[in-house]
């Protein structure tokens, strides 16, 4: 796929001014390409998403549901702010009527002038606030005030047409949280896990129950997005020593029990380290145009959250019993441990391959193949930065730190990374930014 390939650092030109939307029609619809703006239409600063990243990085860290709910709110995020600029963006197109179940969104005013970048602050800011209300005091008025900040950076434009383009991205915003909420993603159905040979069980240390055990039953943002993407069942389930199951868990008892220090360094890293900061990172670094920003947000984010629903679907579908169970067990270990502490739900396919293999290939259909980086977590204290030479590099080596904390078997990892690919390909083929 190279029609993302124009989004290229050369983007960089800024521009402020008044927009003038002659062409709009009044009864236009926000999903109709008649709301586009002409050919020479101004080139903005990609600046407001990377600002609306940063912050939304920060509230996830203290918001409920961890790193199981994040994709789903960045997401959301990312198709509101997308949809509060499209009709400005000269040659892009409304993904609403390519989105699952997302209704005609509101239309901007015919012969009204819009200042864009501010559409996407009031979007996103609408966003922040939908998505944690269980927020700090001190997290809540960080919102209300990066969203003043970045406002009052407009000073420029008319303040007619700031207000205006505050409302726009306001209700684009609303629209696209109305549909949010009839996702699924708040099924509080019990789970009753099934029992047997080789099944899940609580683990070591909390024996906590269940995580997420109707995440896979979400509405995903694109229709079938993750065609094709389930590899298959794990490893057939075996005790006995000769056979394929008991030898992949020798190879994880082995590894944990002589962890060098760079398995150590690489399980640490990846162990919270989020991929929207490394989407952050890059946007830091490229300074791109408001279009390709948005894009990349919108790109990024909804292959993931697509990747988190398919993830927990096929895990609560095979529910495999965790290394930690078998080793301690199966194989006489009772005392081991893990490096890493063991998320409450099954084995396979693992988290981290699903979604870095997502992520990793919406960023490179968006930056390009053997795109070079420096990771800095911005989570993690005292852990130093890691260079990669491509995007699958790092989701590989993500994958992999899964094996060396103790969670994951091998072969998990490695066809869990061609599931999170498989959709993000699907979604790439599906969704069309430009017209």
């Amino acid at each position: 796929m190279k029609f993302l390939q124009s989004f290229r650092p050369r983007l960089r030109l800024r521009c402020s001014g008044l927009l003038l939307l002659g062409g709009l029609l009044a009864t236009a619809c926000h999903n109709d390409e008649t709301t586009s703006p002409s050919p020479n239409a101004p080139v903005y600063s990609g600046d407001v998403v990377t600002s609306w990243l940063t912050l939304q990085l920060k509230l996830a860290l203290a918001a409920p549901g961890g790193p199981v709910a994040a994709p789903r709110r960045y997401a959301y995020t990312s198709i509101a702010l997308y949809e509060a600029v499209v009709p400005g963006l000269a040659g892009y197109q409304s993904i609403a009527p390519q989105l699952n179940g997302l209704a005609a969104l509101p239309a901007v005013g015919p012969q009204l002038a819009y200042y864009w970048p501010a559409c996407a602050n009031a979007a996103a800011a609408a966003m922040s606030r939908d998505f944690y209300p269980t927020a700090s005091a001190a997290s809540k008025a960080t919102i209300d005030s990066l969203e003043a900040v970045t406002t009052a950076s407009y000073k420029d434009q008319p303040a007619d047409v700031l207000a205006r383009s505050a409302a726009f991205g306001q209700q684009v915003a609303a629209a696209v949280s109305a549909w949010a909420r009839t996702d699924g993603s708040d099924d509080a159905t019990p789970y009753t896990p099934p029992v047997g040979a080789g099944l899940w069980v609580p683990t070591a240390p909390a024996f906590a129950p269940a995580t997420a055990p109707n995440w896979g039953r979400c509405r995903p943002l694109v229709l079938n997005s993750d065609a094709g993407a389930d590899q298959g069942p794990p490893t057939p389930y075996s005790t006995n020593p000769a056979s394929a199951y008991y030898a992949q868990a020798q190879e994880v008892y082995n590894i944990g029990q002589g962890l060098t220090a760079e398995q150590r360094t690489i399980a640490v890293f990846w162990a919270t380290n989020s991929w929207h900061n490394v989407l952050r990172q890059v946007l830091a670094t490229q300074k791109p145009s408001l279009d390709a920003a948005a894009v990349a947000f919108a790109q990024v984010s909804i292959a993931m959250s697509d990747a988190q629903v398919s993830l927990y679907k096929s895990k609560y579908l095979y529910n495999a019993v965790r290394p930690i169970t078998y080793i301690r067990t199966v194989m006489g270990q009772p005392g081991w441990n893990t490096l890493i502490p063991t998320p409450a739900h099954p084995e396979y396919p693992a988290g981290h391959s699903v979604t870095s293999g997502a992520a990793a290939e919406a960023l490179t259909l968006v930056f390009g193949p053997n795109y070079q980086y420096t990771d800095k977590p911005y989570n993690i204290a005292g852990v130093v930065p890691r260079p990669y030479n491509s995007f699958d590099e790092a989701a590989t080596e993500a994958g992999t730190s899964r094996v060396y904390g103790g969670m994951h078997y091998r072969k998990t990892t490695e066809v869990s990374l061609l599931q999170g690919k498989t959709i993000a390909r699907n979604i790439a083929e599906k969704l069309k930014f430009k017209k």
